[in-house]
């Protein structure tokens, strides 16, 4: 590291005892980590952290840090939310430096706002450390711009999860009043219900011939990218064996993916995600 480097890190913020940091780890790959988040994983005694954080990233915490496992996955076995700020207020409580790490970006449909709701009620001090969000940093590594000239003027952020809430298939977003914007979704969770979700979106406006797309496991080795339209979505993605963590995406954009690998086909060599 060079000495600038050095310098900048030396003057990073300092976790303090009885103090939490909700960080984002990004989508998936180590190398999209934010200084900020390296230097709460170098300084935390305890580290609560997501199901999807990569083990390298936990690998760069201190080796005497408590790991906890606090992770939430749709339709698995999860640790409930109000015992993961319980434990993040009794951590701090006792003193600990404590880093909440989730994948992605806390804020981004990542509970960041619920926790940080609870540690403010209980006059805990905490930091929010932003993260690369998978709808960002997820379609960049699918050749897909999240916006382009010519295409569209807005990106909307979506989650398709809501039934565990008793919110019926889809969740309580209004896919109808989304397709009438004609601009690019993004959706996060959205696999479980994503014919639901096809069915209201088409149902809304939207062409069948809409070009989709859904990148899985982005920034790891593992990433694949399926495209396909809005209307044969739900087919391709059964046919496909594409699982989570997985987002889909709907619009124009979709389309500069081809658009790059034809004008340069290695872009899809270059494109792939090394074991790190």
């Amino acid at each position: 590291m060079s000495g600038a480097a050095t310098a900048l890190f030396d003057q990073l913020p300092e976790l303090q005892p009885g103090h939490v940091w909700l960080a984002g780890a990004g989508p998936g790959d180590p190398g999209l980590l934010t200084l900020h988040a390296l230097s709460g994983l170098q300084q935390a005694d305890a580290i609560v952290h997501d199901a999807l954080v990569h083990p390298r990233i936990l690998g760069l915490g201190r080796a005497d840090a408590e790991r906890i496992f606090a992770g939430k996955r749709g339709g698995k076995p999860s640790t409930e939310q109000a015992d993961i700020t319980a434990t993040l207020v009794a951590l701090a409580r006792a003193g600990r430096r404590v880093l909440r790490l989730k994948g992605g970006d806390p804020y981004v449909f990542g509970r960041g706002g619920e926790e940080a709701l609870v540690l403010a009620e209980q006059g805990i001090p905490f930091r929010v450390i932003p993260g690369i969000t998978a709808g960002i940093g997820g379609l960049a590594a699918a050749l897909i711009p999240a916006t382009q000239r010519g295409i569209n003027q807005a990106v909307v952020f979506a989650t398709g999860h809501g039934a565990e809430e008793g919110e019926g298939a889809g969740g309580a977003v209004d896919w109808h009043a989304l397709a009438r914007l004609g601009q690019p979704i993004v959706i996060y969770m959205a696999i479980t219900h994503v014919a639901a979700i096809a069915r209201a979106l088409r149902e809304g406006g939207l062409a069948a011939a809409t070009p989709a797309a859904v990148i899985a496991s982005a920034t790891t080795p593992k990433q694949r990218v399926l495209i396909t339209t809005l209307g044969e979505l739900p087919e391709a993605l059964a046919a496909s064996g594409i699982g989570t963590p997985a987002l889909v995406v709907v619009g124009g954009i979709v389309t500069m993916r081809a658009k790059l690998l034809e004008l340069l086909p290695e872009l899809e060599e270059l494109a792939q995600w090394r074991a790190v």
